[in-house]
């Protein structure tokens, strides 16, 4: 047994020797892609949904703080949810048939948003969109990963991240002057596109050949690759990848063996959480008042800078490399929040309080290009790398739980936070933005350049 498995990594390793560096991106790859991630436009506007439309909402549907918190928090506990199905719905259904359900509950839920008469309506509305970006986030950049060749799966991938803040600049944008029941309706638009191009794209050629559809996995390959494309090495990798793995329990994936791809995985969504990236993305607009600064061009600089710098992160992912970007994005985020909570600290210091809300405008506005250009998509591209075929399932499933329970406690407490201190928020934010650039540097493989198969081998 050992001598064959010896046979079939020399294979691979020769066949990456062999195999040119580069693939041609066809249009139809291009396609599949855009309709994977139309879908993300949605996720970005539920993310930035309640930073603009805090005010409104609380006034239109008479409610307090503590439910608008419970409102907010609902889309991170219906994400941790729908986390907890999503591996397991994509291993046994397929990757199109998860985006199928997903859809589902997101256009419910922003109907149910949109049409609100009271706050259980809005607590549904949101739950059920929190639900459909649960199962969106995992099964998203999996699905692309499995689809792109290696030279450019960092770019595609982080697409994905560039779609988010597309939505959340949208929802950040129009918070300033429209109903918050009209851009409910607008979040509907993207789960329209992806249904109907759902019709259209193949299913991932990976998941085919674990289903033993061989066949099938060949021909979508082609597709995927051109039809001058010579996929037989590709092919039989992917054969001979899906060939020598299982489907691990829960209670297998705590072994030695898989240790470090497991503390990677959770560590860096607990990372990406825990920074305060999803309390800042809910409530920009409260730091801003917070701040003295005017909510509403804080949010349109925003919704203008967010956008720009994920395209720059999609265009250097693959050539940088996910580590460094990683700690880059990390150290702009820890300089951002350490200015943040020293703009609070100085706040009502005589003849340094004029200067508090620039420096929050400059803290936030650096702190959401860094985590835009980064930590916001790295942690999910990485995911969908490092875990092999066996583990994909209950691996995924468990980092996708951390991340969207981590980002559900950290939502709720979020204005609490504030409440009880300011600077102790943002300083808190800093040492683990600066824990973060430590674990990557220690911790987090480079896989820029490698097939999916090639990087399990260096696990290997």
């Amino acid at each position: 047994m050992e001598g064959e498995n010896s046979i079939e990594k020399g294979l691979l390793l020769k066949n990456k020797e062999d195999r040119d560096s580069e693939t041609t991106v066809t249009p139809l790859l291009v396609f599949t892609t855009f309709i994977i991630v139309s879908a993300s436009f949605s996720f970005g506007i539920a993310t930035g949904y309640t930073a603009g439309t805090m005010s409104s909402i609380m006034e239109d549907i008479d409610i307090s703080i503590a439910q608008f918190s419970i409102f907010g928090s609902l889309l991170t506990f219906g994400g941790m949810i729908g986390a907890i199905f999503s591996a397991t719905i994509a291993d046994y259904f397929g990757r199109k048939m998860t985006l199928w359900v997903a859809e589902v509950f997101c256009i419910s839920g922003w109907l149910a948003i949109a049409l609100a008469k009271n706050i259980i309506w809005l607590d549904f509305g949101r739950f059920f969109v929190g639900i459909a970006v649960g199962l969106l986030s995992y099964v998203i950049p999996v699905y692309i990963a499995e689809i792109t060749p290696k030279n450019v799966r960092g770019t595609f991938t982080f697409s994905n991240q560039l779609l988010q803040n597309c939505g959340l600049a949208t929802a950040y944008y129009l918070g300033n002057f429209m109903s918050w029941r009209t851009i409910a309706l607008i979040g509907i638009i993207p789960c329209l596109i992806q249904l109907c191009g759902l019709f259209f794209i193949p299913e991932s050629p990976r998941w085919l050949a674990k289903e033993c559809r061989d066949e099938e996995c060949k021909v979508v390959l082609q597709k995927l690759r051109g039809t001058e494309a010579d996929i037989v090495k590709e092919s039989r990798e992917i054969m001979i990848s899906v060939e020598a793995t299982a489907n691990i329990s829960m209670r297998s994936l705590f072994k030695r063996k898989y240790t470090r791809q497991l503390t990677i995985g959770v560590g860096l969504m607990l990372m990406q959480q825990l920074c305060g990236s999803t309390g800042i993305g809910y409530y920009a607009g409260k730091i801003f008042e917070l701040a003295g600064f005017p909510s509403k061009i804080g949010m349109t600089v925003l919704s203008i800078v967010v956008v720009p710098k994920a395209i720059l992160g999609m265009l250097i992912v693959d050539r940088w490399g996910r580590r460094p970007l990683l700690m880059t994005s990390a150290s702009g985020i820890c300089l951002s929040c350490i200015l943040i909570a020293l703009a609070f600290g100085l706040k009502g210091v005589p003849g340094i309080v004029n200067f508090t809300p620039v420096m929050v405008f400059i803290g936030i506005l650096t702190y959401s290009m860094m985590f835009a250009a980064g930590i916001g998509a790295l942690p999910w591209i990485i995911m969908s790398e490092i875990f092999p075929m066996d583990m994909k399932v209950v691996a995924g499933s468990l980092v996708s739980i951390t991340n969207w329970f981590t980002g559900w406690i950290v939502s709720y407490c979020f204005n609490f936070m504030l409440i009880w201190s300011q600077t102790g928020t943002f300083s808190i934010f800093a040492m683990i933005s600066g824990l973060t650039i430590i674990f990557a540097w220690c911790l987090v493989p480079e896989t820029r350049g490698l097939t999916l198969e090639e990087i399990q081998l260096r696990r290997d």
